[in-house]
């Protein structure tokens, strides 16, 4: 099968944390004018690109999987289906964990706090190796017990300050690039000098923007400039006059879909021509009815993995979920984020021998050397607690951008700001 052409989900690098509060559920949904979205079908054809046979035997090794399940804020079912496909090809293309058999116990949190952290000391009790974490609202209840019982923890993105200071998490996505490094990088590639953040007011989205931000900005040598709006604000345009003449060339909105929409709009009330760039859930079906298309083309927004258009990423993992898979959502990228954990977990762990434990897979991620994250688009990670300071947890610098054509769908993914991680 071919990558997608079916209109994409795409989510924010650190969506968990904004989610409870802003209500980011699915974020980039197309409409349906361009066919039924595609599913892997469980038909096996050409394997070249799943490698070379390398069958994993002997005492399997369990690692435990957490993920969201179906909620009434989100279904993560698409998920669970692409467990098994991933474990099955890492079994019988990558020798496993160590040579030896990968296998999984899956628990479903129903993005319930106290459920999650059920999860969490159900793995502990299972005696697990390692545990990873899908896309979740409710992350840090989940990895609390696992923390506390020094369990290898890996997962896609967080914001809490103590997770990230874990010595035994590792977290694939920088949780700053979704929100300031992003917004600093387009400016630099455009020119601009002056950015203005336009960012709906509350708690978990101010977080970043009045704290993290503007010493980022400064260090860079750009200007920033702070605008709140009120959720619910239909009409925006007496704030992005104040961004109009404030001399900003950029702006950087920050809001679900129809907070964007109206600071959009306002923006081409007021005549704004300078350089749009927002986080994911800015755009869905919703944002390409409601904004012009000369406004969307061109418009850089993050990106968590490269679902749609053709890359190494998206055939890898269309081949795994044809191969080895069923009715696996292609255009979902919260499926290839689950990719990315068990394969990025797999290849972290590499080289490692003797018993297989929960304190010598910590100890091999620590040492491993800076290689590609499998379905990162090209990312590079290293865990070796030294990608971004004051974070331990964080493997990886920068992340994936991608540019809106004019019909507001992905154009293409770029890797932003991926500098090598020092030893």
């Amino acid at each position: 099968m071919r990558a997608s052409t079916h209109p994409i989900r795409l989510r924010l690098a650190g969506v968990a944390v904004l989610a409870a509060s802003l209500a980011f559920v699915s974020a980039c949904g197309g409409s349906d004018d361009n066919g039924p979205t595609p599913t892997a079908s469980g038909s096996a054809g050409p394997v070249d690109i799943l490698g070379p046979i390398d069958k994993a035997t002997g005492a399997p090794v369990k690692i435990g999987v957490i993920t969201e399940g179906s909620s009434p804020t989100a279904d993560h079912t698409n998920d669970k289906r692409v467990i098994p496909a991933v474990v099955k090809y890492l079994n019988e293309h990558k020798g496993g964990i160590g040579g030896r058999p990968i296998e999984v116990t899956v628990c479903e949190t129903l993005s319930d706090l106290s459920k999650a952290a059920d999860c969490g000391s159900q793995m502990v009790d299972d005696g697990v190796a390692a545990v990873l974490i899908g896309t979740s609202a409710v992350v840090e209840a989940a990895w609390k017990p696992l923390n506390d019982a020094k369990i290898p923890v890996m997962l896609y993105s967080s914001g809490d300050p103590t997770l990230l200071a874990s010595p035994t998490t590792f977290v694939l996505a920088n949780p700053t690039f979704g929100f300031v490094d992003l917004a600093i990088q387009v400016a630099k590639d455009a020119g601009n000098k002056k950015v203005s953040a336009i960012v709906v007011d509350v708690p978990a989205a101010l977080h970043s923007a009045q704290e993290v931000a503007p010493p980022l900005f400064q260090k860079a040598g750009i200007g920033y400039e702070l605008v709140r709006v009120a959720p619910g604000t239909a009409d925006m345009t007496p704030q992005m006059q104040q961004i109009a003449d404030n001399g900003s060339d950029q702006v950087f909105i920050i809001g679900n879909d129809a907070f964007c929409i109206s600071a959009m709009n306002g923006l081409g009330a007021v005549g704004f021509t300078g350089t749009i760039s927002g986080i994911s859930q800015c755009i869905t079906d919703a944002t390409r009815k409601s904004v012009a298309s000369t406004t969307l083309k061109g418009m850089v927004i993050s990106a968590s993995a490269p679902i749609g258009p053709d890359s190494p990423s998206m055939r890898l993992f269309t081949k795994v979920a044809e191969t080895y898979g069923k009715d696996i959502d292609l255009s979902n990228q919260d499926g290839m984020i689950m990719f990315m954990l068990i394969a990025g977990l797999q290849t972290a762990t590499q080289g490692i021998t003797g018993d297989i434990t929960p304190a010598t897979i910590t100890t091999t991620i620590k040492s491993m050397k800076e290689t590609e994250l499998p379905g990162g688009g090209g990312i590079n990670f290293r865990c070796n607690g030294k990608a971004v300071t004051d974070s331990q947890a964080v493997c990886v610098r920068g992340g994936l951008s991608t540019t809106l054509d004019d019909k507001g769908q992905p154009a293409a993914y770029k890797v932003l700001a991926n500098t090598p991680i020092p030893d």
